[in-house]
């Protein structure tokens, strides 16, 4: 049976949120897709032992109030077309027919790889917040965060506030660029007053510039860290992330053009945050990693635009390009430098699900000749992991985000159950429902 809605908006975080909540407010019915339980995204993740920071609960219980936004948690598109996405939600498949589509699918981290970055203890710095909020027991334990970014302050504050000993953090950036970008945030000074405040929730852990891992020691589990200076340092947890990379696949899948620049790539979109296919919209690190504020003005402004409300969109266009302003300052500040990739040694594991070794690379000149021969890409994150690191380390012919051909359905890892339930239907007559707005309905209820 083929479901309908207004607006589709695909991801529940800070972009996805609003857009549900500005595309709601102009009478829309909207469905709201994603693959967590609950929403918030990675940025408002729920927290199991604190309560939801209060801009996520403000907006959670306006779109509960509303009764125009249908939650579907747990789900994932498998298949997309324009004006029709094939969902699967608990083993069933659900299509579902849209008038404007927003795409508000985030980014996951940029992890590199090194020496022992596959020993158990060794995460990512935002897997290592979302491990902690799901309950994960940190306290006690001695912590270094490392890599680059605003994100390495957020993650060790996080693990401290439950209760984890932070034993250091390291920023690969040196620290006359740290400080030339600190004097800019003269001009934000929201931005300004975040990062004093988890610097105060920091007091006493060390905070080193210019300082980066290259190797993870021990014996069936981390248990030191050695810098690119030459000191190790006990741990029991090592997290390390160098900053985001979008999620494109879907974007892709529907033929939306991209932005690209050396390896990296993002939607491209207009002033209203339309994408070059008609009636899809894209906001948030879809369109290039801009944090939090960005993403909540651009999902609003897509949310608008989706719904017919281009001049409300239009309005908060000033409120963007200073959103957009400070986000370019990461990427000039914040920049990798050249020797963290030098960790990467030919015999380290480039490809966790397919145990290749990036030595076995140096015979192939692009990504998909890469993951004919060695199968590198092809395990359960599809690439989604050793891509974006063959990006930094080989260059544009390896980033999968930079491939002509884009993924194949499905998109995401599907139930074969459901994709021969979804078979059995595509034959049927058309209901006589299917052209109804959809409502709140079990299982999936209303936005928790």
């Amino acid at each position: 049976m083929t479901e309908r809605c207004d607006v589709l908006v695909v991801g529940a975080g800070p972009a996805g949120l609003a857009a549900a909540q500005a595309a709601a407010a102009h009478g829309a019915q909207v469905a709201l897709v994603d693959m967590q339980a609950s929403a918030g995204g990675q940025v408002w993740r729920r927290d199991v032992r604190r309560p939801a920071p209060d801009p996520a609960r403000e907006r959670l219980d306006a779109l509960r109030a509303g009764g125009r936004v249908r939650w579907l948690g747990q789900a994932q598109v498998v298949a997309a077309e324009p004006g029709q996405v094939l969902i699967e939600q608990a083993g069933t498949a659900i299509e579902l027919d849209y008038a404007a589509l927003v795409l508000a699918t985030g980014a996951r981290e940029l992890l590199l790889p090194f020496p022992g970055w596959t020993l158990p203890g060794v995460t990512g710095a935002g897997g290592l917040q979302a491990l902690v909020k799901q309950g994960w027991p940190i306290a006690g334990r001695r912590v270094l965060v490392a890599g680059s970014g605003p994100l390495l302050l957020a993650a060790a504050a996080t693990a401290r506030r439950h209760g984890a000993r932070v034993v250091a953090i390291c920023e690969q950036a040196p620290a006359a660029q740290l400080h030339a970008f600190a004097r800019r945030l003269w001009r934000w000074p929201g931005k300004l007053a975040q990062a004093a405040a988890l610097r105060a929730r920091l007091a006493g852990a060390p905070y080193r510039a210019g300082a980066w891992v290259v190797a993870a020691h021990g014996d069936g589990r981390v248990a030191d860290v050695e810098l690119n200076d030459g000191q190790r340092i006990a741990v029991d947890h090592l997290a390390v992330g160098y900053g985001l990379v979008p999620n494109l696949e879907l974007a892709q899948r529907l033929g939306c053009e991209l932005h690209t620049h050396d390896a990296q790539a993002w939607v491209k979109v207009d002033a209203l945050l339309r994408t070059s296919v008609a009636t899809v919209f894209a906001a948030g690190e879809a369109c290039g990693i801009g944090g939090r504020d960005c993403a909540l003005v651009e999902g609003a402004m897509a949310g608008h635009a989706a719904a017919g409300a281009p001049e409300a969109a239009r309005a908060l266009a000033p409120q963007r390009e200073r959103a957009r302003a400070f986000a370019a300052l990461l990427p000039a500040y914040f920049g990798l430098n050249p020797q963290v990739l030098a960790a990467a040694t030919a015999d380290v594991l480039v490809c966790r699900c397919e145990d290749v070794r990036l030595g076995e690379l140096d015979a192939h000149a692009d990504w998909r000749a890469a993951k004919l021969a060695t199968r590198c890409g092809m395990g359960s994150c599809q690439g989604r992991i050793c891509g974006a690191a063959l990006a930094q380390l080989r260059g544009p012919a390896f980033a999968p985000s930079l491939s002509a051909a884009g993924p194949r359905p499905p998109v995401f890892p599907v139930r074969l159950a459901a994709l021969a339930a979804h078979g059995a239907h595509t034959h049927d007559p058309p209901s006589p429902t299917a052209s109804a707005p959809i409502t709140h309905s079990a299982p999936q209820g209303t936005v928790p």
